[in-house]
């Protein structure tokens, strides 16, 4: 695992004394403005574009096992969430050209095959990402399913807003259950602020348990969407994700102004 970053000065001091220091004050990601920051951040890294928004059209098999990935943050025909989504969406409008695909999404959920969704899906979903109720139904499967939960559990842990961000990129990228799991291995060599732990330096931990189990899936495996994105934020103290930000993913350099 990538070695571990430790605060240094006064941070040092408290930490060697076996005091935490006071967390700052900040808004949380659930911020309207930082929450839009988040979803750039996101697109960023799944989509190569700051344009979050024109995503809900997005869909392609990335070759991850996981079939088709499509939509704002990446849902998967293969990880129930994106058959959870057309269902709601059917719920609401049940004509909507996703809803003849709904047997073809439960036969394939689990795995990454595209029986009875090719050739029309890809249209279909590009189709309904037209309509206002789908682009809605997304940003609700994405909330209740990732944002949601994962930004409770880092307030929970006492992680401000770029704590809150790792929890939720790791949340989109590795499930849930993933998250949590990235989380418990971190928690084996360092404490979050709720229980006394400096944050600094473990959400140094959480970066490296979240590379490692990165480096273990093929199609996962270029980690920059931590090293030279999240881990640069972290190495200059901005635990607030306040802006301006400079990043890369994958080569690609990204920022936003103030």
């Amino acid at each position: 695992m990538r070695a571990r970053h430790w605060p240094s000065g006064a941070l040092a001091a408290l930490l060697l004394a076996g005091c935490a220091p006071v967390v700052a004050s900040g808004p949380g990601l659930d911020d309207p403005a930082l929450k839009d920051v988040a979803m750039q951040l996101v697109s960023s890294a799944e989509n190569s574009s700051l344009d979050w928004k024109a995503q809900y059209s997005y869909i392609e098999d990335i070759g991850d096992g996981r079939g088709y990935t499509a939509g704002i943050i990446g849902f998967c025909s293969g990880t129930s969430d994106m058959l959870e989504l057309v269902r709601a969406y059917t719920a609401t409008e049940p004509d909507n050209p996703l809803a003849p695909y709904l047997p073809a999404l439960e036969a394939v959920d689990g795995t990454d095959s595209h029986e009875g969704l090719d050739p029309g899906f890809p249209d279909a979903w590009a189709e309904a990402a037209l309509d206002p109720e789908f682009q809605a139904a997304q940003d609700h499967e994405r909330d209740a399913v990732y944002f949601d939960p994962s930004v409770a559990q880092a307030k929970a842990d006492g992680l401000q807003a770029l704590g809150q961000f790792a929890y939720y990129d790791a949340a989109v990228m590795h499930g849930f259950d993933g998250f949590l799991g990235i989380r418990a291995t971190a928690l084996e060599s360092a404490k979050p602020p709720s229980e006394g732990g400096v944050e600094t330096a473990y959400l140094d931990a959480f970066l490296d348990a979240r590379a490692a189990e990165m480096e273990t899936e093929e199609a996962h495996s270029d980690t920059s969407r931590v090293d030279t994105a999240q881990r640069v934020f972290l190495r200059a103290g901005n635990l607030t994700l306040s802006l301006p930000l400079e990043w890369a993913v994958y080569g690609d350099e990204f920022s936003i102004g103030r």
